[in-house]
């Protein structure tokens, strides 16, 4: 982890709610030991970051900058940036097939409910956003206070499958 910080990829269906939360945590907080990236196995298009998950963010004091939806077809390619770790964060997403991904790197799965679902009124679907971010923050501050040997490529699997149960 010395020489660089450990790449981490955030997928769920569209990009646009619940990985773009967890990418925008991780690089708030990361502390440079990570770099958060997400995508969508399926986004729609011209899919964009719901607006609700940029105002939580926003109201939590992360960085919305350079935030997009994008399709997982960007991180799959030979000279894409590599990565270390991938993570699914939709509820469902746990049995979708994945594509090859180069350097063959870690998985997990910590599902998350949709916060953009839902017939509630924009009050109630914004603390389901707030609730959402806060259950990412904790799972993801535990992460990036693991002990360097904890985030060894042979160990960092397990452990972030360890993870989904906190």
């Amino acid at each position: 982890m010395a020489e660089r910080p450990l790449n981490v990829l955030f997928l769920c269906t569209h990009n646009s709610a619940r990985s773009i939360l967890a990418e925008a945590v991780l690089n708030h907080i990361g502390q440079g030991r990570f770099k958060a990236f997400s995508a969508g196995s399926s986004p729609r298009d011209n899919q964009q970051p719901n607006p609700l998950g940029l105002r939580v963010l926003q109201n939590a004091g992360i960085s919305t900058e350079g935030l997009r939806s994008k399709s997982w077809d960007e991180f799959g390619k030979p000279d894409s940036e590599r990565m270390d770790l991938v993570i699914t964060v939709c509820d469902n997403a746990a049995g979708e097939v994945c594509p090859y991904w180069p350097g063959q790197p870690a998985t997990a799965h910590w599902g998350y409910a949709d916060p953009s679902e839902g017939d509630g009124d924009e009050a109630h679907k914004l603390e389901a956003f707030r609730q959402t971010l806060h259950a990412i923050h904790r799972r993801l501050g535990l992460l990036i206070n693991l002990p360097a040997d904890k985030l060894e490529r042979a160990m960092v699997q397990q452990t972030a499958r360890d993870l989904a149960g906190s």
